[in-house]
């Protein structure tokens, strides 16, 4: 019924109008129900945007919760309310009279929480979000991080030390001397922790950075160490970063073995040394006490030897074992991302052997064990306790110091690795929420605090590698005070990208490069949108950077003006000269004796000076973009296809 005299039927399920003289159409979509709906949701988007009614104030005499409650960082006042049996409203009272402007659903600071807490005399302890849960996820796993083993394993050593104490050198010098001569490949690369064989037995020395900056970085490597060789250069003594590594050596509980470096030089006096090592309650065995010192010279390698014996007596008094047998765990001790091989890791296997084929789950990566190598390039199929190999076959880069685990299956290890990922996600989200957000440029930020603002700045930061992008962060942080605050808009491994200066435009931040470049398209995108990316290789320089532009002091800064930039596409062995790039110029002009950085995979590896430059047979002063040359750089030769080099130019801009 409903289509008149010139109709057909009225609505249908599609909602066609009946004909002249007919009914509107039925109910199922006509235009009157879709207006209905409309009306709805608008009244339903109205509700939500009105202020919630806060619930009612809690008795005062309202019982605390009995015992430890714990809080998760980043928390807000509903969810600190519900955990210490009060409403939301009496926690944003108490902080409103403590003149913190707060609401219901915001991310609250830990001084914030503790003081709530304190006014109720409520005891807590306020952990990372997925701290609690991470008990959880060992069961699935089933593992037990604390299992200890009944076969004997190689020591993992831990050279720590004061810049320019000589660690590096001393490092190569044990490395370099037990290369067998004619090796197939030799030392082929550095993975940050490598194996070395003293009257058949094995060592495993961590290489952690020297750099007072990365103290995280050597409390990761602490903890995952047996034994710590402290190296004190004679001339110098006991230094701050000394200090450093002896209270992260303390912290860990691992035996000292002291060093004393540099006696090849004129006038040094271990006694010295000794004496100040005594001061700090480290007692060498000639003052009567347990601390074992040795006399060495990483120039000369005298005392190296006597060094690793002294290692050797140290590991079988700590009679160190573990379980050869079953699913491996360990530590992750670097990691980057390569663009030819995806995400790799360096990890220390602690318990158990690691095959390849095998689920793995670190941190929030996870994959199939697809390739491992160990220190000297070689490809291996298994790693037992205490041996360091580099992986393949992750999803994503593991941080520096996460434990990985093989898992019962690749279900289980993704399962795993998504739940990590969330509850690393609300960590960064609870520390950027009440980090908020603000300025672009170094130079606004002085500005805003004359003006009686509280600044912030905002930081997308990448590096090298995971363990940088960590202690950077870290040493950022600290420099945060009341009027300046730092907010991470991103972080990560690799070179700038053109997504790194999308989110600076979207989120009005200064990029932070530690160690990298960005690469062409990003250097295009961020001169046009004018968003400032400031490069640095040495730490010192950007957190010298960040500060004076919170206190308004940055000095007059260099422009770097890229000239010229060639991809190598072959790499010449002529003897007497060396290797020769043979490069395609990809724009601009590369100039004989021009500044050059050398690039792989966005990271700079190497500085110099263009030492000679070749157009077919020719010696040239420059070769133009679209060209093709060879390219001879002053002292570097680990050159490889694919690899950049890029000349620059310096110019100072004074600031204004």
């Amino acid at each position: 019924p409903g289509g008149g005299p010139g109709g057909g039927p009225g609505g249908g399920p599609g909602g066609r109008p009946g004909g002249p003289g007919g009914r509107p159409g039925g109910p199922r979509g006509g235009p009157q129900q879709r207006r209905g709906r409309k009306q709805k949701r608008r009244r339903r988007q109205r509700e939500e945007l009105q202020p919630q009614e806060l619930a009612s104030y809690t008795p005062v005499d309202a019982p605390v919760p009995e015992g430890e409650v714990v809080i998760e960082r980043g928390s807000t006042a509903q969810e600190i309310a519900g955990k210490l049996n009060r409403s939301a409203a009496d926690v944003v009272r108490f902080l409103l009279q403590q003149g913190e402007m707060v609401t219901a659903t915001q991310s609250l600071s830990d001084d914030m929480v503790e003081l709530f807490a304190a006014e109720l005399g409520a005891q807590i302890r306020i952990v990372d979000p997925g701290a609690e849960q991470e008990a959880e996820i060992l069961k699935v796993l089933d593992i037990d991080l604390e299992a200890s083993g009944s076969a004997p394993r190689p020591p993992v050593i831990t050279v720590m030390g004061h810049v320019d104490h000589g660690k590096t050198l001393l490092l190569d010098r044990i490395r370099s001397s037990n290369v067998v001569e004619g090796e197939a490949g030799g030392i082929t690369q550095h993975i940050g922790a490598y194996q070395v064989e003293r009257n058949g037995q094995a060592l495993t020395f961590i290489d952690t950075p020297g750099h007072a900056a990365f103290t995280s970085m050597r409390a990761r490597g602490a903890q995952a160490t047996d034994i710590v060789i402290l190296v004190v250069a004679a001339d110098d003594g006991v230094m701050p970063q000394t200090l450093e590594a002896i209270d992260h050596a303390r912290a860990a509980e691992v035996p000292i073995v002291v060093a004393i470096n540099k006696m090849d030089r004129e006038g040094v006096d271990p006694n010295r040394v000794l004496a100040q090592l005594a001061e700090r309650d480290l007692i060498p065995e000639s003052y009567g006490g347990e601390v074992i010192t040795v006399p060495i010279s990483a120039m000369t390698e005298d005392g190296i030897d006597e060094l690793l014996d002294q290692i050797i007596l140290v590991a079988e008094l700590e009679d160190l074992r573990a379980a050869p047998d079953g699913r491996a765990i360990g530590t992750v001790l670097e990691a980057n991302l390569d663009r030819g091989r995806g995400p790799v890791a360096t990890v220390l296997v602690q318990q158990g052997t690691l095959l390849v084929g095998d689920p793995m789950v670190a941190g929030a990566a996870w994959g199939r064990v697809r390739a491992m190598t160990d220190d000297r390039g070689n490809a291996v199929k298994e790693a037992g306790p205490s041996a360091p190999v580099e992986v393949l076959g992750l999803s994503e880069v593991p941080r520096s110091g996460d434990v990985f685990t093989v898992a019962p299956d690749e279900k289980t290890a993704s399962r795993v690795a998504d739940t990590r990922e969330h509850w690393q996600r609300q960590a960064s989200m609870a520390s950027a929420s009440r980090s908020g957000a603000g300025g672009a440029k170094l130079e606004d930020i002085f500005q805003q605090i004359r003006a009686g603002e509280a600044a912030t700045l905002n930081l997308v930061l990448k590096a090298d590698v995971h363990g940088s992008l960590e202690a950077v962060t870290d040493s950022l942080r600290k420099l945060e005070r009341e009027e300046v605050k730092l907010s991470f808009v991103s972080r990560g491994v690799g070179g700038v990208n053109e997504n790194d200066v999308q989110l600076a435009i979207a989120s009005n931040a200064t990029i932070l490069g530690f160690n990298v470049r960005p690469d062409r398209k990003a250097r295009e995108a961020a001169e046009s949108e004018n968003v400032e990316i400031r490069l640095y290789e040495i730490i010192y320089q950007l957190l010298e950077d960040i500060e004076n532009a919170m206190l308004g002091m940055l000095e007059p800064e260099f422009e770097e003006i890229v000239t010229g930039e060639a991809h190598v596409r072959e790499v010449f062995r002529i003897s007497r000269v060396g290797p020769i790039a043979g490069c395609f110029v990809e724009h601009g002009t590369i100039s004989d004796g021009a500044k050059v950085r050398f690039l792989r995979e966005g990271t700079i590896i190497w500085k110099g000076e263009v030492a000679s430059l070749r157009h077919f047979q020719d010696s040239v002063p420059q070769v133009n973009a679209g060209m093709e040359c060879g390219i001879g750089l002053s002292d570097f030769t680990d050159l490889k296809e694919g690899d950049v080099i890029e000349t620059y130019d310096e110019r100072e801009i004074p600031r204004t």
